[in-house]
């Protein structure tokens, strides 16, 4: 395999003052640890054709290499440690610096075929599957407009190029390090991880310039699965560190799109696919006359639809939608679907939500208000007032009435904290404090959920408060939260509270 590609988030290091006080030089051991495993991570003079050693090979010469280093983010070239250079090497970054006017893989490694094939096999819960898609399709087409290759979604089987959002250890031995660490990496092409692509989830990815643009990551991944490696010239897309631009109209700047056509070459007019011509007119055709109907035979029934498979509750991969305690019942709730767990008798039972909440197909978020003996389901971007089996009049409601920008489309939990007359909302990394007395959301938010709930980590898929405590469940796990201590207690399987015997 020809090396895995990584980009991570950095604003580009610019030197404008032609004056600046001398830096400072550093001799701790401790510094000088730090920028020997740097410069044998980022500056090694291994190729990409070695994968195995590229991030761990020994330095040769520490001094030579260092101002390797600081020619190439412009610092100025001593060959010493000092106070300036320590800075860059602390910031966030690419995982690989080889760098060229434009940049190829050893061997330009290439897809012969001439139609490359894709598939996304998991999305990310960040964007809806469709703007997924059809994100990733115009990150691949600034490629396709410009050389004679052409790519394909399938939807099933082995593609060229296998897409997924995932985090941390994802098994392709380069584990994603979380937040605003790298935000994605990428495979050369070739046989098996070949043009693999994959995402970091623990990053927030969007369309616009908030968190990670996914058109710019994608369409920077992409050229590294079609043979690109990086490029030292700072307005190309393959330049090692991420900086947001505005996509819209985005074209494939000069030197990415110099570096692909080096590869493929350009692609012509007759490249295109051809234009069917106009059909030439044609005179009425003589009426003949009309045959006299034959006998049909009787039609075939078609098959019943095959239901789609319930939920297993003892899953240990199982995870929930939303989950409130609501009338001293805990309920959870996953697809269409949801289980109530009863406080005085022993079994869970599983309803489907439309057949006791019509015109609620699913549920991301829920709790009751205790005072008004009230409780509210959310989907997509509007909410219901519920009493028990009833749906309140005057429902549903838009999210903005209770205080939400326009840009949350959807939420991902909501917890009542019975204590504050408080009721916390997290939508992705965020979260809101709404004050159910006064019927406004709390100045100063949103906050950061990991900031401000310690050890939680940064998203929550469902929440529900249970006897003093709050839990917050993400993925098929979930934490027992003390929010008065503002501590984690304990980690659980979401399954612990389905009364199963494995």
């Amino acid at each position: 395999m020809d090396g895995i590609l990584a980009v991570r988030t950095l604003m580009v290091v610019m030197i404008v003052a032609p004056c600046k006080a001398a830096p400072t030089v550093s001799s701790s051991q401790e510094d000088n640890t730090k920028a020997q495993e740097y410069l044998s991570q980022f500056f090694s003079e291994v190729g990409v054709s070695a994968p195995d050693s590229i991030w761990r090979s020994a330095l040769d010469d520490f001094e030579e290499t260092l101002k390797k280093m600081q020619e190439f983010f412009g610092l100025e070239v001593t060959g010493h440690l000092d106070s300036n250079t320590l800075q860059v090497m602390d910031k966030p970054r690419c995982g690989f610096t080889d760098v060229a006017r434009y940049g190829h893989f050893d061997g330009q490694p290439k897809w012969e075929n001439s139609v490359v094939t894709y598939r996304i096999t998991e999305y990310t819960p960040d964007l809806t599957k469709s703007e997924v898609d059809a994100t990733i399709a115009k990150a691949l087409q600034i490629y396709s407009d410009v050389i004679p290759l052409d790519f394909k979604q399938i939807f099933s089987g082995t593609a060229d190029i296998m897409i997924e959002f995932k985090a941390k250890d994802h098994g392709d031995f380069s584990p994603f390090d979380g937040l605003n660490g790298v935000l994605a990496h990428a495979f050369s092409p070739g046989e098996g991880r070949g043009g693999d692509t994959h995402f970091d989830e623990d990053e927030h990815w969007s369309l616009s310039s908030a968190g990670a643009n996914l058109f710019l990551v994608s369409a920077h991944e992409f050229g590294h699965a079609l043979g690109l490696a990086h490029s030292q010239v700072s307005t190309a897309l393959l330049y090692p560190t991420y900086t947001y631009v505005n996509t819209e109209g985005y074209k494939l700047p000069d030197d990415d799109k110099q570096g692909v056509q080096a590869i493929y070459g350009v692609r012509t007019i007759s490249d295109q696919p051809s234009a069917k011509p106009d059909p030439i007119p044609q005179p009425d055709p003589i009426p003949q006359p009309k045959p006299k109907p034959q006998p049909q035979p009787e039609p075939e029934l078609e098959p019943e639809p095959t239901p789609d498979p319930l939920p297993n509750r003892c899953s240990r991969s199982l995870a929930f939608d939303a989950a409130t305690l609501m009338q001293n019942n805990l309920y959870f709730f996953q697809g269409g679907y949801f289980w109530k767990k009863s406080s005085n008798w022993d079994g869970i039972m599983m309803k489907k939500i439309q057949s006791v909440w019509p015109g609620i197909n699913h549920v991301d978020a829920a709790y009751e208000n205790k005072r008004s003996d009230t409780a509210f389901f959310f989907e997509d971007n509007h909410y219901w007032g519920i009493r028990g089996n009833t749906i309140l009049p005057g429902y549903p409601k838009p999210l903005r009435n209770l205080g939400f920008p326009r840009s949350v489309r959807k939420l991902d939990a909501a917890v009542h904290v019975p204590i504050t007359s408080r009721t916390l909302f997290f939508a992705k990394y965020k979260y809101w404090s709404y004050n159910e007395r006064r019927g406004r959301m709390d100045r100063g938010y949103p906050k950061l959920i990991y900031q401000d709930f310690p050890g939680l980590g940064y998203r929550v898929d469902a929440a529900f408060e249970n006897r003093g405590d709050l839990y917050f469940s993400n993925g098929p796990t979930q934490i027992e939260y003390s929010y008065i201590r503002r501590r984690a207690l304990r980690t659980l399987f979401n399954k612990s509270w389905m009364e199963c015997e494995y």
